[in-house]
């Protein structure tokens, strides 16, 4: 009787630890970049979609924005298809993008849709060519060959990098109660349409709404120090000297140029977490220490 009487007590503290971060989010927008290990565990998977609705319930307006590329593997190998990456980005011919449109959009997004309504959400799926959403050019992707020569010029197909955010739609649903699910592919001037790295989507997402938070899930805790400890909290300052001294490099590289980039566009603070944990999204927003690495100006 002691034991669950103090059970309750614990999860009465963990509510009432939420309270003031409730309170500060309450309608304002959120944007989750949804992908790595927690798109592909069932279990994590259930879990990010109620996080997800219970946001919507306490009065947040979650943004999701998700990736793919583990699912658009999977699915050119099966038809003999070999995935082909220059400085990690997929060269994506029109066959290839016929593919990641089908699988983006078609599959994972209409999954995600499903797995947030069954929790009691109204979750509504979008990719870039809804109402021109995303608007996007041709990514030229340059890369040096030696010093003193011009770079040269690759092409990687319909990469691309975005133009404009067409937010009046995103703010729309979020306004009426429902909960935007985003697949990052674009559309240029003439109706083709693009493949762009999810991280970049989320970022500029982000910036278009002037979001409150922008949320990134990895399959790491966050940014590490040289000494390879979690950095909780850090100025924009600190990471451009972690930059520059070497010690953000690799995967994390472009997410944290992703982050900075959606600071200096106006969102409040940006997040870096970890997504194979349970309850990440709350873990990170809700609680006094958080998890993973918060970025701010």
């Amino acid at each position: 009787m002691m034991n669950n009487i103090l059970d309750s007590m614990e999860r009465a503290d963990i509510l009432m630890e939420a309270l003031p971060y409730i309170k500060r989010f309450y309608n304002k927008t959120i944007v989750i970049k949804y992908g790595g290990h927690a798109m592909v565990d069932d279990e994590l998977k259930d879990k990010f979609a109620k996080d997800v609705v219970m946001m919507k319930y306490v009065g947040i307006n979650p943004v999701v924005v998700h990736g793919g590329g583990p699912q658009i593997g999977d699915f050119l190998k099966k038809l003999g298809k070999e995935s082909k990456f220059v400085q990690g980005l997929r060269i994506t011919d029109k066959e290839t993008m016929d593919i990641v449109e089908m699988v983006l959009v078609g599959k994972v997004n209409k999954e995600i849709v499903g797995l947030i309504n069954n929790h009691g959400g109204k979750a509504v799926g979008l990719s870039g060519k809804d109402g021109n959403l995303i608007m996007a050019e041709k990514y030229l992707l340059s890369e040096e060959k030696a010093k003193h020569t011009p770079p040269e010029i690759i092409d990687i197909g319909l990469v691309g990098k975005v133009v404009a955010i067409n937010s009046q739609i995103i703010a729309t649903l979020t306004q009426n109660g429902f909960i935007p699910i985003i697949a990052p592919t674009g559309i240029g001037e003439e109706g083709e349409t693009y493949n762009i790295n999810a991280d970049v989507v989320a970022g500029e997402i982000a910036a278009a709404l002037q979001a409150e938070k922008m949320l990134l899930l990895t399959d790491v805790p966050g940014v590490m120090d040289q000494n390879k400890k979690l950095i909780n909290t850090m100025s924009s300052k600190k990471v451009q000297k972690l930059i520059d001294d070497g010690v953000v490099e690799g995967g994390m590289y472009p997410k944290v140029k992703c982050c900075l980039k959606a600071l200096k566009g106006g969102v409040k603070k940006a997040h870096i977490v970890d997504g194979r944990l349970k309850h990440a999204i709350l873990l990170e927003m809700f609680t006094d220490k958080g998890i993973g690495t918060e970025i701010a100006l």
